[in-house]
C-alpha cells in the first residue's frame, strides 16, 4: 500500500490484564468513518443556508477517482438529497496532506490552482473561489484512494460570497492532538491549540518498557506526549491515576508532556487510555487517550486529547 498519511506506527505492544488504578477492559475495534457534513452560511446558493450531516451506512457515501482528482458522492437515506464533492490537486500533481488555497472550480482550474467543486440537489456553482485542507490520504497499489479526510471552504460566484464549509471522510479514523493549558501552566503557556494532519506530522513509538510516545510537529511547535504503565505492567484501556514523571515513575503510572524547549522536573497527573487496538501480531492499529498534567507541584493544569487512528 502506498501511503500519503502522516503517522508512522511502529509499535509492538502486548496487552495483559494487570493494570494499576483501574480494571482493564478490551475495546472493540471501531469501523472507519465515511461521512459528509457541512454548514452553509445564509445566502450561500449551494447549501441554501442549511446544516447537514450524512454518515454511512445510513446514508450512501461513495468515492471515485484517484489521488489527482477524486469525488465523494453522497445520497441521503430518504433519497431526497444528493451531493458531489470534487477535490483536485493542481494539474500534474497528486493530493498530499496539506493546505490548498486559491482553489478554482475543479474541472476548469487554470495554471497551478487546485480544484474544488461542491454541488448537488439541483444546485451548483459556475465559478468557485475556495480552499481545502487534506488531513489524510492513502492509496493502494493500483492508485485507488483507500483513506481520505479533508475540510473545505467554498465561495460560489465570487470570493466574498457567503461560504459553504464542510468535512469529507472516506474510510478514515480520527488523527489529531489538542490541548488546553491553564494560565500559569509552564508547558503549554496558557494556550489552547489543535493539530491535524494537514499541517502536522505525527509519530508514534514505543520504548522497551511499554511506554507509548506521540510526537507532534507542526505550526512551529514540537511536542512529545508519553504514557507509561507502572514498572512490570503493560498499558491497557482504562484510567491511570497518581502518575509521575516518566521515565522516573517506577511503581507508578508514567506521564510526560513536554516540548518547545519546556519540560517538568517534577509532575503529577492522570491519564485515560480510551482505545488501544492491536493486530494479531501485537502491532498497534489505533490509539487514543486523554491526560491531565500538573508541573512542579503547581495547580495550573495542562489537559490534552490524543487520537491516532482512534
Amino acid at each position: 500500500m502506498r501511503r500519503y498519511g502522516t503517522v508512522l506506527l511502529g509499535l509492538i505492544l502486548l496487552l495483559t490484564p494487570g493494570m494499576a488504578n483501574a480494571a482493564p477492559k478490551k475495546t472493540a475495534e471501531r469501523a472507519p468513518v465515511s461521512s459528509y457534513e457541512f454548514v452553509s452560511e445564509a445566502g450561500d446558493y449551494v447549501g441554501g443556508g442549511a446544516t447537514r450531516s450524512y454518515v454511512a451506512p445510513k446514508d450512501s457515501v461513495t468515492l471515485s477517482g484517484n489521488a489527482e482528482t477524486l469525488t465523494l458522492g453522497v445520497r441521503s437515506a430518504d433519497g431526497k438529497e444528493w451531493w458531489d464533492v470534487q477535490i483536485a490537486a493542481p494539474r500534474g500533481q497528486r493530493l498530499q496532506p496539506g493546505v490548498y488555497r486559491d482553489a478554482e472550480r475543479a474541472s476548469f482550474r487554470t495554471g497551478r490552482a487546485p480544484g474544488l467543486d461542491v454541488g448537488g440537489t439541483g444546485r451548483g456553482c459556475n465559478q468557485v473561489w475556495g480552499e481545502f485542507a487534506v488531513d489524510q490520504i492513502e492509496t493502494d497499489a493500483s492508485g485507488a484512494v483507500t483513506v481520505f479526510e479533508a475540510t473545505f471552504t467554498q465561495n460560489c460566484e465570487g470570493p466574498k460570497a457567503p461560504a459553504l464549509k464542510g468535512t469529507v471522510r472516506w474510510q478514515a479514523f480520527p488523527l489529531s492532538y489538542k490541548f488546553v493549558s491553564d494560565e500559569g501552566d509552564y508547558i503549554g503557556g496558557g494556550q489552547t491549540k489543535s493539530y491535524r494532519g494537514a499541517n502536522t506530522v505525527f509519530t508514534v513509538g514505543e520504548s522497551f518498557n511499554g511506554a507509548i510516545t506521540l510526537g507532534v510537529s507542526g505550526q512551529r511547535d514540537g511536542w512529545n506526549v508519553e504514557f507509561a504503565p507502572p514498572k512490570g505492567q503493560r498499558l491497557a484501556v482504562g484510567t491511570y491515576t497518581n502518575a509521575k514523571r516518566y521515565p522516573f515513575n517506577d511503581g507508578s503510572p508514567g506521564l510526560n508532556v513536554s516540548g518547545n524547549g519546556r519540560g517538568c522536573n517534577e509532575l503529577s497527573g492522570s491519564f485515560t487510555i480510551t482505545e488501544l487496538v492491536t493486530d494479531a501480531g501485537g502491532k498497534v492499529k489505533a490509539f487514543a487517550a486523554t491526560y491531565e498534567q500538573f508541573c512542579e507541584r503547581g495547580t495550573a493544569a495542562l489537559r490534552g486529547t490524543v487520537h491516532a487512528f482512534a
